[in-house]
């Protein structure tokens, strides 16, 4: 990671326009969040909207959903056009919204999501994993991210959504299409990519509704059919949710799967002790999580500290190096914040990254810690709008993480890994490696 010197992390931070982000701060922002937490933790940008970095500050704004609305009409207008399909999906889906479509659509695929059908996807996961796996190990290496991280959850949520294997290759180029054009501020390549995805994404779609309203899955699994079958969801609000569906499950988790295992390359000491924790515990869980019915070894840990340890590692992960690093509201009217005064209609940056190594709440932040309890970040954002698909996402880090770790215990990276080079969703594109 590029180390910034205090004065060049106090200078970008001095001057932070998101219209021209030097590529330093791209690859590693972190020293210039703390400058902005030290000198300016509520900063205006140059659109006079406000950049908050504060973990206390984010929760304020997180847990008043009526001060503080999610719905974007207002900046995607100017931003995408209002004929554009990108504004179509983005003004539609379920986190850019308000209640009630944010309710309703919430509801229907939280319905989807419960502990008991998460809990229900964990074998099918495990051989996904475990496949993936042997195909690199046979080939004594790969890439983490095309290989592995990316392709976890793209079958995870087309399974999800009961698309078709033969048709899942497009949904990952769709996804990051999409995803790229919600930059603070996009390219005109950003824009047409990200608009041909969404009418792309939103025909196939529209086709497989056609079918699948035909021959109808089980709503408590086919998240399509659920969504299909209620009876106050419109065309456009069904195709837009089932896009972010995809959108949602997939970039976070690929990050957050990337993210943890190129960070356990890094030769820091403090990193390195992490790295033999959980080493240690892939190889117990693997031993017992799959094969429940074998006999248990006395000197074994039980899968309930297992799953503990887990949970811990994983949100220490997401902490360390959020994968969605920027949120956004707008005011619904006056407000205070920390003591100051702003107006209503102002637009507030989330600084997720920042919260989440903010030492007014983290203990050295800069240090990766997989026991770190409690950890309250703020990777699957607060309140209202917080990810409905967290528990998901979680399982998921979980089983990849630990048993690529147990498969491939002296993996490393064959050359520097390649960064999306994004500001709001930080993770990777390319990471060779070999098994080792």
């Amino acid at each position: 990671m590029t180390e910034l010197s205090h004065h060049r992390a106090r200078e970008i931070a001095r001057t932070l326009d998101w219209r021209s982000l030097p590529r330093e701060f791209l690859d590693n922002p972190y020293p210039v969040y703390r400058a902005l937490l030290d000198t300016q933790p509520i900063k205006r940008m140059f659109d006079g909207s406000l950049l908050l970095t504060r973990h206390a500050d984010l929760v304020t704004v997180y847990r008043d959903a009526q001060a503080f609305s999610s719905a974007k009409h207002v900046e995607f207008g100017p931003k995408y056009g209002v004929a554009s399909p990108l504004f179509a999906h983005h003004t539609t889906s379920l986190v850019f919204n308000d209640p009630p479509l944010h309710t309703r659509v919430r509801r229907l695929i939280m319905g989807a999501l419960t502990r008991r059908a998460i809990a229900e996807l964990e074998p099918a996961l495990t051989t996904l994993v475990d496949g993936l796996i042997a195909d690199m190990l046979k080939r004594g290496g790969g890439d983490l991210i095309e290989d592995f991280a990316s392709a976890i959850p793209v079958d995870v949520i087309g399974n999800l959504l009961a698309i078709p294997h033969s048709e899942r290759a497009p949904l990952r180029a769709w996804s990051l299409a999409i995803l790229g054009a919600l930059e603070p501020i996009p390219t005109e390549q950003q824009l047409a990519r990200g608009n041909a995805a969404v009418t792309q994404f939103g025909d196939y779609l529209g086709e497989l509704a056609r079918q699948r309203r035909k021959t109808p899955g089980d709503p408590d699994v086919d998240v399509l059919t659920r969504l299909i079958q209620a009876p106050d969801l419109s065309v456009a609000e069904l195709l837009h949710n089932c896009i972010f569906i995809l959108n949602a499950g997939h970039e976070t988790t690929t990050n957050l799967i990337g993210n943890a295992l190129v960070t356990l390359c890094d030769p820091v000491e403090s990193t390195q002790n992490a790295r033999r924790q959980l080493l240690l515990f892939s190889q117990q869980q693997t031993q017992w999580i799959p094969r429940p019915d074998a006999k248990k070894p006395s000197n074994s840990p039980t899968q309930d500290h297992l799953s503990e340890f887990w949970d811990c590692a994983v949100d220490e992960f997401l902490r360390f190096e959020s994968s969605n690093q920027l949120g956004n509201r707008r005011a619904v009217h006056d407000f205070t914040l920390a003591g100051e005064q702003f107006s209503a209609g102002t637009l507030l940056t989330l600084c997720i990254g920042s919260a989440n190594r903010d030492p007014a709440v983290f203990d050295e932040p800069d240090t990766l810690r997989i026991d770190r309890n409690p950890n309250p970040h703020l990777a699957f954002g607060f309140g209202l709008h917080q990810c409905a698909g967290m528990s998901l996402a979680r399982l998921e880090g979980r089983v990849a993480i630990s048993r690529f770790l147990a498969a491939m215990p002296n993996y490393a990276l064959t050359q520097a890994p390649t960064r999306g080079a994004r500001a709001r969703f930080r993770g990777f594109l390319k990471a060779p490696f070999t098994c080792g």
